[in-house]
């Protein structure tokens, strides 16, 4: 990837291109992520030759429960720029799930949603024609009702960031969209520009995503196919890429194919920075990542939370199927990423691939209730034990974490492995709960419910606009660990009720 970047603010100007890993070694090994800072290495697990380093998880952004002040000062306005099948909506639906996930409430508004609301019925390619003037008035006005619900959902304080999803490719359009955005409301504003020329490209994404919209739902595959490369050309004739020396004064990126090499100009302030930094790192290299919780640890069949206890007798079996099935998978330049609990190394040693121990995936810290059974904390800290049930997502256990200090720690954990090809993680229970928030776009209610059981395999596969989930059960017995939320979660509830969804254990 090539970055050229252009800023006029001085804490900006050196910007560069994040450093990109090294190609896998031949043999197994295990090897610091380069998004950590290193901390004493431990002992070797068996076998005796792999050689295993560690790394401290550092997080380069604020812990969002350690805020008090409004996160996003002035709303802001992603608006797309690009031909039709460029990956613009791919990349704002992408952008808006990672917002989301982070804490800052995101919404994508898509004027082709608008055009087809407004006309119901799509007959062919001719809409889209320069020389159309009905249309042209229709399309229009739908870009601008887009627009006017976009700031007006700003304005009244529902969101902190809004993706404006169009192709707005002539200069007349984003001029009218900066002084709507800008002037008129006093938002941010930042253009990304998708372009694309690499014809593979343009034809896998037409073929994936475009045949298969509602405006082709009475056609055939190849009709659809050669109207949509018509209505493309329609595009092409008045398609007025962003410039530099002409729109000197907007802050914008640009894409190009997928990638290859991103040009920024004059981004500014923080959210701008994250947006970039974001999309300078993601890529549609066909991959699958691999989700699965270490093995049944000796403190999951006592029911005792945290902690760094070593895998059971059904455990370590676990870990030898494991190995098992991914050696059976032939997965290509497969990496294993695990925690530097023990439980976790412990699962993946004997798997055949380079491997990296994350102390960023290590388990979500209980502070004082660590090593402890639900009956214990209920009965030595029950008001504690009950604020947790009212509010699972933000609570943060005295001297420990909460689930949204999680997401701000697993934040450079998302962002290398949006830059990596197959990846098979071995973490923990409220770990990948929020990384399978993060790829399924759950909410941040749902996350800390999320089921993640023992000895289960989660194959996640990115798809047009999302992911799809596979669940591979090993047969091997287990734990149940997952606990739902209570129908009573008052102060002063009777310990029986506290207890009622706690699951059985020794």
């Amino acid at each position: 990837m090539t970055v050229v970047a252009e800023n006029n603010n001085n804490d900006q100007q050196n910007k560069q291109q994040p450093k990109q890993p090294s190609p896998p070694p031949s043999t197994p090994s295990v090897s610091q992520s380069n998004l950590q800072s290193p901390q004493q290495a431990q002992p070797p697990l068996h076998p005796p030759q792999r050689k295993i380093s560690t790394s401290s998880g550092a997080k380069p952004f604020p812990i969002r429960g350690d805020r008090t002040t409004t996160y996003v000062n002035i709303p802001h306005v992603i608006a797309m720029v690009g031909l039709p099948a460029r990956g613009k909506t791919y990349i704002g639906k992408k952008l808006t799930r990672y917002m989301n996930w982070i804490g800052i409430k995101t919404r994508v508004f898509n004027v082709g949603e608008y055009r087809r609301q407004a006309t119901k019925l799509y007959r062919n390619h001719d809409f889209f024609r320069p020389d159309n003037k009905d249309a042209q008035v229709i399309r229009s006005q739908c870009a601008l009702a887009a627009l006017k619900d976009m700031c007006m959902w700003l304005e009244d304080g529902n969101g902190e960031l809004a993706v404006y999803d169009a192709t707005n490719t002539t200069f007349e359009r984003r001029e009218l969209i900066n002084e709507f955005v800008v002037e008129k409301y006093g938002f941010k504003l930042f253009f990304v520009e998708s372009y694309c020329n690499d014809p593979q490209i343009i034809e896998a994404n037409v073929k994936e995503v475009k045949v298969h919209s509602p405006d082709y739902r009475d056609m055939s595959q190849d009709e659809a196919l050669r109207d949509f490369m018509v209505r493309i050309s329609h595009y092409e004739q008045v398609y007025e890429p962003l410039c530099e020396e002409r729109e000197k004064q907007l802050s914008f990126m640009r894409i190009f194919n997928a990638g290859e090499r991103v040009l920024v100009h004059r981004h500014e302030g923080h959210i701008q920075s994250r947006v970039v930094y974001y999309l300078m790192n993601i890529h549609i290299t066909p991959r699958s990542i691999y989700l699965t919780r270490h093995g049944e640890s000796v403190y999951n069949l006592l029911g005792r939370i945290g902690g760094d206890a070593e895998l059971s007798e059904r455990g370590w079996e676990y870990s030898r199927a494991l190995a098992q099935y991914i050696h059976e998978q032939a997965i290509p330049r497969l990496r294993v990423w695990t925690s530097q609990l023990k439980r976790t190394c412990q699962t993946s040693e004997l798997i055949q691939a380079p491997q990296e121990r994350w102390k960023a995936l290590n388990e979500i810290d209980a502070g004082i209730c660590e090593e402890m059974t639900y009956e214990e904390i209920q009965q030595k800290y029950p008001e504690e034990f009950a604020l947790r049930d009212q509010n699972k997502f933000h609570y943060r256990y005295p001297k420990g974490e909460s689930y949204e200090d999680l997401v701000a720690r697993l934040e450079p954990v998302i962002m290398e492995l949006e830059r990596q090809e197959n990846v098979l993680v071995v973490a923990h229970q409220a770990v990948i709960r929020c990384l399978l928030a993060y790829f399924l776009d759950k909410p941040q209610e749902e996350l800390p419910y999320l089921k993640v059981p023992l000895h289960t395999i989660m194959k996640l596969t990115p798809v047009a606009y999302g992911c799809e989930l596979e669940e591979i059960k090993v047969p091997i017995p287990a734990v149940n660990t997952h606990r739902e939320k209570p129908m009573n979660c008052l102060l002063n509830r009777d310990p029986l009720e506290a207890l009622h969804t706690v699951p059985e254990h020794l």
